[in-house]
């Protein structure tokens, strides 16, 4: 049976609030800056179920011994950043993954073709392919900056199914083409937006979130 993408929209209060206040454009930069770190934190908090890997071990209570499961160190984890948006959800998401390796990656659209160029690659020479992989990218909106970060990622040995990709808006087409090159990704994705405008943004969307971000 083919794999399909699975793309989890999380029916929370705290996500569907601090949507609203990011999408709104008369939220200052220092308030938007404080949303997606929310959006970042709940995002990831959803994204980590059965992904982190567990080990059984035990404890002693002041009163007995109990048993007791932790997150096994032995397993890799890294979180990839998507320069400069994905900058915003890191705060968030590195509160709850405090040991992850931050590896760093930076792509600029070009405004006429839409595709990404790669200005800045921090990706180490290989990674163990249980590796755990968190990307925050605010916006997937064409699909052509995660398809270039999946492809740096599966040369270097990471593994699609241990992915998980956190969003704060996402687009069909974006989803469509992923979808079809690497369906075993996991996506959690604030909202699902309409669609994109003639300039391949995302349609309510919230504007440019590396710009609201630093205020440029």
């Amino acid at each position: 049976m083919a794999l399909k993408l699975r793309v989890y929209v999380p029916n929370h209060p705290l996500v569907q609030h601090w949507l609203g206040v990011a999408r709104d454009e008369a939220t200052p930069s220092v308030l938007f800056r404080s949303a997606m770190t929310e959006l970042g934190r709940w995002l990831t908090y959803e994204a980590i179920r059965d992904w982190l890997p567990m080990m059984e071990n035990g404890v002693q209570t002041p009163l007995a011994p109990c048993p007791a499961n932790f997150i096994n160190p032995d397993v890799p984890v890294a979180v990839i950043p998507v320069l400069r948006a994905g900058l915003s959800l890191l705060d968030g998401a590195q509160t709850l993954l405090p040991l992850a390796s931050i590896y760093h990656i930076g792509l600029a659209r070009d405004e006429e073709t839409l595709e990404p160029t790669c200005y800045l690659n921090r990706f180490p020479d290989s990674f163990q392919p249980d590796t755990r992989i968190l990307i925050p990218e605010p916006m997937l909106a064409t699909g052509g900056t995660m398809l270039t970060v999946m492809e740096e990622l599966t040369k270097r040995g990471a593994s699609p199914e241990w992915v998980r990709i956190i969003s704060v808006v996402a687009a069909p087409n974006a989803l469509q083409r992923l979808g079809d090159r690497y369906p075993e990704v996991v996506i959690y994705s604030a909202a699902i937006d309409e669609g994109l405008n003639d300039q391949g943004f995302i349609v309510p969307g919230l504007g440019d979130a590396g710009d609201r971000t630093f205020g440029t």
